[in-house]
């Protein structure tokens, strides 16, 4: 039987990064216009793509060079709202497609974030996921009082007490606990409604969480490591992985990890899927979706790179010596607290420990990689169609993957509607209805 991916969409930059001026963008309308994004949710609806997904950061980036100044120049990582009122909205124009709202749980604090999903369920009718991260990122820090990021491993202990929390707060008021009784007066019962008294390492909280059970009872838990703690916070408690989109050996090691953590724990690793970022430019034919493609190189003026790169990797890259080895600086910021991923990993990968390069060398990587470039398949639909069947069964055939941040909103979208969606219901490969009534249940057929 042809098993059948799912697709969401990550629109967590579609403005940023030099994509706002892209052909093929608004013309008469910026960011943060309410309208654009309720268009986008009903195009993708029409696509019947399960979700629409909302990164987050709350800083201006101001690594680079000790200064916000670029960042601000050239909209690299901001401007950045709060997306929860406008996935209120956008749910008003739709019906069935899935979001996904992202909060870093260290520097959040569980009852609030609890009870906002709690009414965001509501207004969406039961189609909200939760994205949690625990955020590398200094500029974010500081907003929230930090001196310095909190350590790599104390930050996924905070999370996966931070979940435990939430989850135990949206249980702590039972589902059919509300009576409403116009004759005895009786709102709801209250030997259903009880206190957690969670009093943990990070986090101290009485509760009952003072709601109405919503539709999901708790919102789709996703979460995105992929260091090997971060795979262990995965295991714990994750119902979907947000995951990088590596090359397929990579996809398959990520998979394999995150099978053996989820055994581990208990669980079955056949209900828990990975979305795999996946950068892609469909085009009526390869030529034109190639053309595209180069005009990413295009996007971001060099000192636009370097404020992106030490705002994502923690370390000021304008402090370059004029030769060094990739391996020594990943080691160093790694001992800093960030994760080993991102583009000096993949630099110690393909060129091994020992090999050095300039600063011009590496802002040449450093450009594609804040481009989405070397990640991003372009083509006509029946090329990205065959990319991703690949890529999908290759995987283990559980989850599917998240077109990420589109080059030109709303064209991408609309090309990834009209051309790929269609090749993808031809083949059984994406659903032609939505089935479930909630986002959880259309995650899962």
């Amino acid at each position: 039987m042809t098993v059948r991916m799912h697709l969401a969409l990550d629109l967590s930059m579609t403005h940023l990064d030099g994509r706002w001026r892209s052909p093929g963008s608004w013309v008469n309308s910026l960011y943060p216009d309410p309208a654009v994004f309720e268009e986008i949710a009903r195009i993708a609806e029409r696509g019947c793509i399960d979700m629409l997904f909302f990164g987050d950061g709350t800083g201006i980036p101001s690594t680079w060079k000790g200064s916000e100044e670029d960042a601000v120049r050239w909209g690299i990582g901001w401007p950045r709202q709060d997306m929860s009122p406008y996935i209120a909205l956008m749910a008003r124009a739709t019906r069935h497609i899935g979001f996904g709202l992202t909060y870093a749980s260290t520097f959040m604090h569980p009852f609030y974030v609890a009870r906002l999903l709690n009414s965001l369920d509501h207004v969406t009718g039961g189609r909200i996921a939760f994205n949690v991260i625990t955020s590398t990122r200094r500029a974010d820090a500081a907003n929230y009082g930090f001196d310095e990021l909190m350590e790599h491993t104390a930050r996924y202990e905070r999370m996966e007490e931070f979940i435990d929390v939430c989850k135990a707060l949206w249980r702590s008021v039972d589902a059919d606990a509300f009576l409403w009784d116009r004759d005895s007066g009786m709102m709801a019962d209250p030997a259903k409604v009880r206190p957690i008294l969670h009093d943990g390492r990070f986090f101290k909280v009485r509760g009952p969480l003072s709601v109405v059970p919503s539709p999901q009872i708790e919102p789709v838990l996703i979460q995105a490591g992929g260091s090997p703690r971060g795979v262990q916070a995965s295991a714990h408690f994750a119902e979907h992985v947000f995951a990088a989109g590596p090359p397929l050996a990579q996809k398959q090691k990520h998979r394999a990890a995150l099978d053996a953590a989820l055994l581990a724990k208990g669980r079955d690793p056949s209900k828990v899927g990975i979305l795999f970022s996946t950068p892609l430019i469909v085009a009526q034919t390869e030529a034109e979706a190639k053309a595209r493609k180069e005009s990413l190189l295009e996007m971001i003026p060099p000192d636009g790179v370097g404020a992106y790169l030490s705002h994502n990797i923690g370390w000021d890259f304008a402090r370059l010596p004029a030769r060094f080895r990739p391996a020594d600086l990943n080691r160093e910021i790694a001992a800093m607290g960030a994760s080993p991923v991102g583009l000096l990993h993949q630099l110690v990968l393909r060129y091994g420990e020992t090999a050095e390069m300039t600063p011009a060398e590496f802002f040449e990587h450093g450009l594609r990689a804040a481009t989405g470039y070397d990640r991003t398949f372009a083509g006509d639909a029946t090329q990205v169609a065959d990319y991703l069947e690949a890529e999908f069964d290759g995987a283990g055939q559980r989850g599917g993957f998240m077109v990420s941040h589109p080059q030109a909103t709303p064209r991408d979208t609309l090309n990834l509607v009209d051309f790929l969606v269609p090749e993808l219901q031809r083949r059984g490969r994406l659903r032609r209805r939505y089935e479930g009534r909630t986002l959880r249940e259309n995650l899962l057929t």
